[in-house]
């Protein structure tokens, strides 16, 4: 646990109150040691790392001459299209043909929240086009039908998937669900009929602030509020700011009578509407891990096969414990197969206590969203970029996707170009470590939803471009490929970790084209994007599920083709996969890693160098 004056410095201005001693933001810091040194050999061997249980890792070194493809038929490459060689370090790609063009994709993802302005056929595929990689779609507003329509034009948009035939995907665009959360409200508007009234408030005049049910009946006005959180009074005292309509309206504390009421002083003129949002700047809140409307949408996602779920409000790992629970339960209750992989949970990092308790947090989640909407008004808002950079780092140390989100480039929600400030929010993003970027009100309710993708696409690109070029400016090139040591994984010690670190580093030293990764369960291309190589790991998976749940690992791109195929034949599948869909092409060099079938218990993962010609 690192010490607790790092946050402290992010909430001295609104949480005298707190503990310093509670207030560490990471629980994991991140190491700084590099240790990528490439063995000369490393480029001309295949490597076997076999791991039996409770054993520590041996390798076993096959040479060239060793033909670690004896076991093949000249028969077995023909099928492939790739000759008759037998060795790896040579392989005749010249007969397959490529429907496109060689290409390198953003490593960085994009999630993109459909709405109304994007949720139609002829503008999603154009989305697709563009190169976002994940839809979101927000349960704060979203309709049952809305939801039914953007994932049937969703699943009917042609992607590059189209390059290889009958895979039974047109693409492996994923899902995200996120929730609308245990919110905190104002209640409706007195003799507000219309849905649309509000009241004005007048800076220097007291408002009470109200959490009795006979209040939430007989509405609110301009001097007595209601507020839907009966605990208001004990997480607050005199000084302490409440923020109405996201920081529309500011209150100050003055006196808490008794336990039901809290009198504040407004301190800014400003109309309010019904059921307003209200935030607690540095109050310590203590609110349930999901709604009851949480809990239908869930459910209802489910049946739709989401991949995502993105929970909002998070405040500890008990939270993220209950909502994984629910979600298995109602697996069970569905239908689904033990087996079958349930949704990743993304945890929404938007609270004074989940900033608290950020390392928990982690730990008992798949993936965490760095939310700055909410964030930016629970805490100083000139301290968003310090949190935002210490929580990508803590997930990079240990190896989880991190999702920065809101605003980034929301200018375009009304114009076609984005501000300056707005593209280096984006590149700084990139620069920290980011798995994702996520685009909202620009894709959902924009007027320029395709070039708001397009736009943050070649950010993104220019950004990657950039750290490899010049990692003498950006710093994180050389950063990032040592934060993340394998020691702090689940799978530490294990031979996909060592594995992993090694094929990353021969990427580096050979300057491959893309590391191709033959999995059955996703976790071998995870940890080979945990160590950050800069160049994209094609990732032949047996079917869509895991291939989608892929998508927010930074670099990984998802292919169907391991289903039906014998184990000594995938890679020849795979490299003839990689090369349809523009990924390699003759004369580049690649590195091929295959699990076996029991790939998740360790026993043994195969690392290839070869040459495509």
């Amino acid at each position: 646990m690192m010490s607790s004056h790092r946050l402290a410095g992010l909430l001295k201005s609104n949480a005298s109150r707190l503990s310093r001693s509670n207030t560490s933001i990471l629980a994991y810091s991140a190491s700084t040691t590099a240790s990528h040194s490439t063995p000369e050999f490393l480029a001309t061997r295949k490597f076997t790392y076999t791991s039996p249980s409770f054993s520590p890792i041996r390798a076993r070194f096959f040479s060239q001459q060793s033909q670690p493809y004896s076991s093949l038929t000249e028969a077995d490459f023909a099928e492939f299209g790739l000759g008759t060689s037998k060795t790896i370090t040579s392989i005749d790609a010249t007969a397959l043909k490529s429907n496109s063009p060689n290409f390198s994709p953003q490593l960085t993802k994009i999630v993109a929240t459909i709405g109304p302005t994007s949720e139609q056929q002829p503008v999603m595929q154009e989305l697709v086009d563009a190169g976002f990689r994940i839809m979101r779609l927000n349960f704060s507003h979203a309709t049952t039908e809305e939801v039914e329509l953007r994932c049937t034009n969703l699943m009917n948009s042609d992607g590059r998937h189209e390059a290889v035939p009958d895979r039974g995907s047109k693409n492996l665009r994923a899902v995200l669900l996120d929730t609308k959360g245990p919110e905190i409200r104002t209640g409706k508007l007195r003799n507000d009929t219309s849905g649309k009234e509000t009241v004005t408030l007048v800076a220097g005049e007291k408002i009470t602030i109200r959490t009795t049910s006979n209040w939430a009946e007989g509405g609110s006005t301009a001097s007595d509020m209601f507020v839907d959180y009966k605990e208001l009074s004990k997480c607050l005292e005199p000084g302490m700011k409440v923020l109405l309509d996201d920081g529309a309206v500011i209150l100050k504390v003055l006196e808490i009578p008794n336990g039901d009421d809290v009198i504040c002083e407004i301190e800014n003129t400003s109309d309010i509407r019904s059921r307003a949002g209200v935030n607690l700047p540095g109050a310590a809140t203590v609110l349930p891990a999901m709604s009851d409307k949480d809990r239908v949408d869930i459910k209802y996602g489910l049946t739709k096969d989401i991949d995502y779920i993105a929970i909002s409000f998070v405040q500890d790992a008990e939270g993220v414990d209950a909502v994984r629970k629910y979600v298995r339960d109602v697996m069970n209750e569905l239908g689904f197969d033990p087996e079958y992989p349930a949704p990743l949970l993304i945890s929404k990092i938007e609270s004074v206590r989940g900033l608290q308790n950020f390392g928990e947090i982690l730990e008992a989640s798949d993936g965490i969203m760095v939310a700055r909407g909410d964030l930016g008004v629970e805490i100083p808002i000139h301290q968003i970029a310090n949190a935002q950079k210490e929580m990508v780092s803590a997930c990079n140390a240990v190896g989880k996707p991190v999702v920065v989100a809101t605003q980034m480039l929301e200018s375009m929600t009304k114009n076609p170009r984005p501000t300056r400030a707005e593209v280096a929010d984006v590149t700084n993003a990139v620069y920290d470590g980011a798995d994702a970027v996520m685009l909202s009100g620009e894709t959902a309710k924009g007027k320029y939803p395709v070039e708001s993708v397009k736009t943050m696409n070649d950010i993104i690109h220019s950004s990657e471009q950039f750290t490899i070029s010049r990692p003498d400016l950006s710093n994180s090139a050389r950063f990032h490929s040592s934060l993340f040591t394998g020691r702090r994984s689940e799978k530490a010690g294990s031979a996909i970790t060592a594995v992993a670190k090694a094929a990353v580093a021969a990427a580096q030293e050979r300057h491959v084209t893309a590391i191709i990764v033959v999995t059955e369960k996703g976790s071998l291309p995870k940890m080979v994007s945990a160590f950050r190589p800069n160049v994209p790991i094609v990732a032949v998976v047996p079917n869509a599920k895991v291939g989608r749940q892929l998508q927010i690992f930074r670099g990984v791109h998802p292919v169907i083709g391991v289903a039906g195929i014998s184990p000594h034949k995938r890679p020849l599948a795979a490299i003839r996969d990689a090369k349809a869909l523009g990924f390699i092409a003759p004369g580049n060099d690649i590195i091929i890693l295959t699990g076996e079938a029991n790939e998740e218990s360790n026993d043994c993962v195969t690392m290839r160098v070869a040459t495509v010609k």
